[in-house]
């Protein structure tokens, strides 16, 4: 592919064009932290490489993929249903795809942040093996099922009881002050920009427009808007974070996100035909209300234009499964591999027959096959090298840019 004639730094520059200067900047700073940062901020370059060279993985079934699978892409929620779950987490480039091109990316993800967890090769040899066994056996078993706080062990616990004792209100006491007898949104440089007037009353446009369309359009009426800095690939587009009426009292306002949503990357280079989506958006909802086993308490699409922006009720980014909580803990990092092994299946088996996605029987078919695992690790090796060389090249691209 042309893009593989640039260097490293040319081809991250590309992909990101356009996108806001001043989070672009924390975006790269973010990604010269660590290789693993550095492979969270780049799935373009992962499929861009992979697509270029497809006959390293074994074929597979093709099945709806979260497309940026990785060890930090899990977390805990509470569901429209009112219950607390652990489940994939971002769905930003999902798209259909081969079942092992999704999983390749979480086994490179694996060799990658193995220096970050302090594993040697043979402790992360394991912990593949772990997360292989626990996909193999659930995508054979051939039915979809959730983790339960009450069944669940180690850090998949904890993070499950602690959504399960989280507040609203003690979330919105953390994100914001109060100035002038009104709350605003907390400017931190962390968590939260400034927005400019016009982003303002952008904001408060098409969230009326929106609002119409709920039972309680009173709930969206916004009390303030800053923009959200959060994540590392998405770093750059347009995101808000507005503080809402929400059930109105001084404890009832609410905290919604707005992410804009960028064509998938994992459809770009992988060719295949993707449905017709009305937007991006629509793309991102629709996934992840098929692959997960429950959506969260609020998610929806908002379609301005041919773009517009994922919605939903923001939850603390303490929910997601993060390297620092798991290091130094092999028991855990070894509970939570099964886990994740476990919700990739069932997310794969949960969205099967859906717009040309394999049928369940072709996924237990193909669980019960051998000879593919080997493939994979040997791939996942192979990347996490590159992931450190293209680090490396990137950071001091960086550095003379300075």
């Amino acid at each position: 592919m042309k893009n593989l004639v640039l260097d490293v730094p040319a081809r991250i520059e590309r992909f990101n064009k356009g996108r806001e200067p001043e989070r672009l900047a924390l975006k790269y700073r973010a990604m010269c932290k660590s290789p693993f940062s550095f492979f969270r901020g780049t799935a373009h370059l992962f499929w861009e490489d992979l697509g270029a060279r497809r006959s390293a993985l074994p074929g597979s079934p093709l099945v709806w993929a979260c497309g940026d699978l990785h060890l930090e892409n899990f977390g805990s929620f509470q569901g429209n249903n009112g219950l607390s779950y652990f489940d994939l987490n971002d769905f930003d480039e999902a798209a259909l795809a081969p079942a092992m091109w999704e999983v390749s990316r979480f086994v490179a993800s694996v060799y990658v942040a193995a220096p970050v967890l302090n594993l040697t090769r043979a402790q992360a040899n394991e912990l593949v093996k772990l997360f292989l066994e626990a996909y193999q056996t659930a995508l054979g078993n051939g039915k979809a099922r959730w983790i339960e706080r009450a069944t669940a062990s180690g850090m998949v616990r904890t993070l499950l009881q602690r959504v399960g004792r989280r507040k609203r209100a003690s979330l919105i006491d953390s994100r914001t002050t109060w100035k002038n007898g009104k709350r605003r949104i907390r400017i931190d440089g962390q968590h939260a920009l400034p927005a400019t007037d016009g982003q303002r009353r952008e904001v408060a446009r098409w969230l009326a427009k929106f609002a119409k369309s709920q039972p309680d359009p009173k709930f969206f009426k916004p009390l303030d808007v800053a923009r959200r800095v959060a994540g590392v690939g998405s770093l750059g587009l347009d995101r808000y974070v507005v503080l809402v009426r929400g059930d109105g009292g001084h404890d009832g306002n609410a905290i919604l996100d707005a992410k804009q949503e960028a064509p998938s990357c994992l459809a770009r280079f992988e060719r295949l035909r993707q449905p017709a989506w009305k937007s991006e958006p629509d793309r991102v909802v629709a996934i992840q209300q098929r692959m997960q086993a429950i959506a969260p308490a609020m998610l929806d699409a908002m379609r301005i234009g041919r773009g517009g922006y994922v919605l939903r009720e923001l939850q603390p980014t303490t929910d997601r499964l993060r390297l620092e909580d798991v290091r130094d803990n092999p028991r855990h990092v070894r509970s939570a591999a099964k886990a994740m092994g476990h919700v990739t299946a069932w997310a794969q088996l949960r969205s099967s027959g859906r717009q040309g996605s394999a049928i369940a029987d072709d996924l237990i078919a193909f669980a019960s096959a051998s000879g593919w695992e080997r493939r994979l690790i040997d791939y996942g090796r192979s990347y996490a090298a590159q992931v450190q060389r293209d680090f490396k090249q990137f950071v001091e691209a960086q550095k003379e840019r300075v």
